[in-house]
């Protein structure tokens, strides 16, 4: 079976550093907030363009804090809207509305499954503060056409980017793009950790002195409480194990790239919808997507024939029984979306023999 993504062979290059960063750090005794974090922040934020990274606990926290930084900065204020994808992983929406904010789905462009600058526009409205774009899957929205959305309407542009590490466009890498970039750092990521974590990017000094402070209970000094915060600190270990890989992430993401370039020239069957890849760095394929019409036929295909699928996600988020209160709206784009797409195995460690097994697979497929 070709595994849909194999984290023991991702980890097994860096078992001895991590033996000896692990050794380092009980040594030091020193496990939240230290040198390891320290370092780790400033390579990141070096590696992302950006002057400020701020470790925290998880993808979703680091969504939740940009925004209630902002709220505390006197920025945004409770229920003010934030324009987001309507098919994004649940995640993105519950960082907003759990800041106080109100989520704005808009449809996203079916091409690239990412935020469609047109339809953006059309949801804004007095109470809009903010666009939350999300990089879905591993490439970049439409950064320039959106940016270009928010300046006219002096809106705050952020991004979720827990799947697009590394990604590059015209504006630059992701994460010094935007006002603020939320990271996951979540096992499977294309930078990923051993455990969960997040992170933020930012190059508004008092933005980061702000999201600083809220990540360790609202305190710039010890026992001095600025804000009421949160306990959402990305702890040595785990920035210690993402120091060692961060330094393979770009030559991993072309990796992921040469994977999707074989799967986007050698499948050619009619009945499989491929992604859409400009053939720049702009996509990282933290996930290649393809779309069925019958995904049941097809997932059963493929494991008969020895690959291993996920889907990424089989519920959008307005038909969730969480959001029963969007349940009679419709965005059928994301609905189409949703109930089409499969995820191709692909990894920086996939070996030649799975790719050619996962496009054999593909190719032989049929709707008879």
């Amino acid at each position: 079976m070709v595994k849909f993504l194999d984290l023991k062979a991702i980890n097994a290059p860096y078992i001895e550093e991590y033996k000896e960063r692990l050794a380092s750090i009980l040594e030091s005794g020193w496990v939240l907030l230290g040198n390891h974090l320290s370092s780790f922040e400033a390579e990141f934020a070096n590696y992302c363009g950006a002057r400020h990274c701020i470790g925290v606990a998880n993808g979703l926290e680091a969504i939740r804090l940009i925004l209630e930084a902002y709220k505390a900065l006197g920025v945004m204020a409770e229920g003010d809207e934030v324009i987001v994808p309507s098919n994004t992983y649940i995640a993105t929406i519950l960082g907003i509305e759990q800041a106080g904010l109100k989520p704005v789905l808009v449809e996203p462009d079916v091409r690239t499954y990412n935020l469609d600058p047109n339809l953006v526009e059309m949801a804004v409205t007095s109470r809009t503060k903010a666009i939350f774009t999300v990089h879905l899957y591993g490439q970049l929205s439409d950064m320039s056409g959106l940016k270009a959305v928010a300046d006219e309407h002096v809106l705050l542009l952020l991004d979720d980017a827990a799947q697009s590490h590394g990604a590059i466009d015209e504006m630059g890498r992701v994460g010094s793009s935007s006002e603020a970039t939320a990271f996951s750092f979540y096992p499977g990521k294309n930078l990923g950790a051993i455990g969960d974590g997040g992170g933020i990017t930012t190059s508004n000094d008092e933005l980061a002195r702000t999201i600083y402070a809220l990540r360790n209970y609202g305190s710039e000094k010890k026992y001095h409480n600025k804000f009421k915060g949160w306990n959402s600190r990305l702890d040595e270990l785990q920035a210690s194990f993402l120091s060692a890989k961060l330094k393979n992430l770009d030559s991993d993401n072309d990796r992921r790239r040469e994977a999707a370039k074989r799967y986007l020239a050698e499948i050619v069957n009619p009945h499989v919808s491929l992604p859409y890849y400009n053939g720049t760095e702009n996509h990282v394929f933290h996930l290649f997507v393809v779309r069925v019409e019958d995904r049941d036929k097809f997932v059963q295909h493929l494991t008969n024939e020895g690959v291993q699928t996920l889907i990424h996600y089989p519920i959008p988020p307005h038909h969730q029984e969480a959001y029963a209160e969007w349940k009679d709206e419709t965005f059928p784009i994301s609905e189409e979306i949703h109930r089409t797409i499969v995820s191709l195995p692909i990894s920086p460690v996939m070996p030649n023999e799975d790719i050619d097994q996962v496009i054999n697979a593909v190719n032989s497929y049929s709707v008879q």
